[in-house]
């Protein structure tokens, strides 16, 4: 399985998606942004292209003809897919704390780039996930709709966050207020974050290679 997910790293991904988290990252440098965008570019931008990339490689043919189980094929992918997203994740937290050294007094209308922010990111891009995996391997091949399925889900979850938090007061508090102040809250909401996300990923691989099973490759 190692040798699979280097093959898609060093072989089938064109460099540019290992520079472009970067660029993207810098974008939470602009004060007072719907930052949630930084991390939606990953699903408008990155996933499509990588897939489509595969398809006109004939990666799937190819991958075949390797001496390697159905199954860890889908867990390789996947895992290409989680390093793709934490590559994303890692220059947009960097570039958060940078935000919020260089603008210590800004008051935020949307989310800031606090912990707990995160941990609302990682849900989305869990939420990402659990529907464009699955979807995919219904035949490994077509990735449209699944992607359209994976980036409505993401942003109906995005935009229902970012309203509640500007319309409820106390879930403002907890993300913009005193509650950024709250180590242990902050912490927390992180850490339910992540669970959520490895959970939701977890379910998407599981569904998805029950389904990529019945998937014949031709």
């Amino acid at each position: 399985m190692y040798n699979l997910v280097m093959k898609d790293l060093k072989l089938a991904i064109n460099p540019l998606f290992f520079v472009l988290p970067v660029v993207l990252g810098a974008l939470m440098l602009i004060p007072g942004w719907l930052y949630f965008i930084v991390l939606l570019y990953f699903c408008w931008i990155t996933v499509p292209n990588i897939f489509g990339q595969f398809r006109a490689h004939n990666d799937l043919m190819f991958t075949s003809m390797m001496p390697v189980t159905k199954t860890d094929m889908v867990k390789a992918r996947v895992l290409v897919i989680v390093i793709l997203e934490l590559m994303h994740m890692v220059p947009a937290v960097i570039f958060g704390i940078i935000n919020l050294l260089l603008y210590p007094d800004l008051t935020y209308y949307f989310f800031g780039p606090y912990p707990g922010f995160w941990g609302l990111c990682l849900v989305m891009l869990g939420i990402f996930n659990v529907l464009f995996i699955p979807m995919y391997y219904k035949t490994a091949y077509k990735f449209g709709g699944a992607a359209f399925a994976g980036v409505t889900g993401a942003m109906v979850f995005a935009t229902l966050a970012q309203w509640i938090g500007i319309q409820n007061s106390y879930v403002s508090d907890m993300f913009n207020g005193s509650g950024v102040h709250n180590a242990a809250l902050q912490t927390s909401i992180l850490i339910a974050g992540i669970v959520i996300f490895a959970a939701f990923t977890t379910i998407a691989y599981r569904i998805a290679a029950k389904r990529f099973h019945k998937v014949e490759i031709q």
